[in-house]
C-alpha cells in the first residue's frame, strides 16, 4: 500500500461510526457494513475514508426515505 494511511482497530472504528463494536462486527460479517482491510490474517482495520463513504451512503434527507437505502 503507497503511503502511509493511517488504519483503525475495529474499536476506534466504531467510535468514529457512533456505534458500539459488537454492531459494527456484525455490519461486517453480514456484508452490510463499511470496507475493511484483513491484515495478516486475522487483524481488521478500517480506513477513515471507507468509514466515511459507508456513512454517507446511508445519509437521508427525510424520513420517508429512511430503509429506501438498504
Amino acid at each position: 500500500m503507497a503511503g502511509n494511511i493511517p488504519l483503525m482497530k475495529t474499536s476506534e472504528a466504531a467510535a468514529f461510526l457512533g456505534v458500539s463494536q459488537s454492531t459494527l462486527e456484525k455490519l461486517r460479517l453480514s456484508g452490510n457494513g463499511p470496507r475493511y482491510l484483513r491484515i495478516a490474517g486475522r487483524s481488521i482495520r478500517y480506513r477513515v475514508a471507507d468509514l466515511d463513504a459507508w456513512a454517507e451512503a446511508g445519509a437521508c434527507q427525510s424520513t420517508s426515505q429512511y430503509g429506501a437505502t438498504a
